[in-house]
């Protein structure tokens, strides 16, 4: 749709990334960012400036990027906003009113929640909050929860009675490249002759590399590698200095093409974040390590559904264990071709569009007055 000034929107974006957090809640509110700019959407991203954080990336992007400070208080550094939540929504309301009026503020940050939500509300038209925990209280308008749940209501008590909830991986925040890979999707048949390796921007726990260590086994000459390592991976050169040394291997860096790798791989070696449901929406089967605690729900679930094997916590996971799961999965084609279908089944309808629709069109959330 060919934007105007008619349905042209100030959208405002709070996420954060660095070093220590990763990158995945960035990189899907850049998707969520595209498909809401292709539809009117003035997109401005509110980020604070930690190490690592994707500010230049962003710009790259083409959306604007309003910096809040570096925190000088070392007692919140184990904290997501690694400040006081009252400095947080003071800094951010401070930008909001330098500029045009805010029609949505969306929120994608664990360490935001009703308090900072509420005293945010009174500066926007409407809040939406991206969340995969149900852990902590909000005061939005609407809830995008793209996270599969045992839970029948797990946000119960949680939200306002006029909040609008889309929950389920129906509405996983996928690229376009996606949903265009996956219409040219052959179906698979459990072979493994190439394997994919990707722990996420940052990979703070030194995954790739143990995997790495793990594929130089003999039993595995035979397979091709591609290894894709984020551009704020502080051990990228060091991942790319050991893939030149293994001929089998490929090495990339801050990738755009990430479909096109997942769509040729037959198997993903990866972590357990917001990439879990890339790789199901393809039909990829994994094996997958648990490198923050946010990921245990996702890869639990997806474990005990057949859509991927975990190996479990980074620091429990050695070198041999990867090294077992692979030749596992080598010797057992019917087991792999049965997790690229449950993956395929637990993605479901993808309801992108009515997540776009939603928040463009405005019908959703408070009602008028409040």
């Amino acid at each position: 749709m060919v934007s105007t000034a008619a349905n042209q929107k100030n959208i405002w974006i709070r996420a954060d990334s660095s070093y220590s957090m990763g990158t995945g809640h960035i990189m899907r509110c850049l998707t969520l960012a595209g498909g809401l700019a292709a539809r009117g959407g003035q997109i401005t991203f509110i980020c604070r400036e930690l190490p690592g954080n994707l500010a230049d990336y962003i710009r790259g992007q083409g959306y604007a990027v309003e910096l809040l400070p570096s925190p000088d208080d070392p007692s919140y550094a184990a904290f997501w906003l690694q400040v006081d939540w009252r400095t947080d929504a003071l800094q951010t309301v401070q930008r909001l009113e330098g500029a045009a009026p805010a029609d949505c503020l969306i929120v994608d940050h664990y360490g935001i929640d009703k308090r900072w939500e509420t005293w945010v509300q009174g500066k926007v038209k409407k809040i939406v909050a991206i969340d995969d925990l149900a852990d902590r209280p909000h005061q939005c308008d609407l809830l995008l929860d793209p996270n599969p749940s045992a839970a029948r209501d797990r946000y119960q008590g949680l939200l306002p009675a006029y909040c609008t909830k889309l929950t389920g991986t129906c509405y996983t925040l996928l690229r376009p490249e996606f949903r265009a890979a996956k219409l040219g999707l052959a179906e698979r048949d459990g072979s493994i002759s190439r394997v994919l390796v990707f722990f996420g921007g940052t990979d703070p726990t030194g995954e790739t590399l143990k995997t790495l260590q793990a594929l130089q086994s003999p039993a595995f000459a035979n397979l091709k590698l591609d290894v894709v390592a984020g551009g704020m991976n502080r051990r990228k050169d060091d991942i790319a200095a050991l893939c030149d040394t293994m001929p089998q291997a490929s090495f990339h860096c801050q990738v755009d093409y990430m479909a096109d790798l997942m769509q040729k791989a037959d198997l993903s070696i990866g972590a357990g974040g917001s990439t879990t449901w890339e790789r199901c929406y393809l039909g990829l089967p994994s094996l997958c390590i648990i490198t923050a605690d946010n990921q245990r729900e996702i890869t639990a679930l997806v474990h005990a559904q057949g859509a991927a094997f975990s190996l479990g916590k980074s620091n429990e996971v050695t070198a041999q264990g990867i090294e077992q799961g692979l030749k596992a999965m080598l010797a057992d084609s019917a087991w792999v071709r049965a997790m690229s279908e449950q993956a395929l089944r637990l993605m479901g309808e993808d309801k992108w569009d009515e997540v776009i629709d939603r928040i463009m069109g405005g019908d959703y959330g408070r009602p008028k007055g409040l």
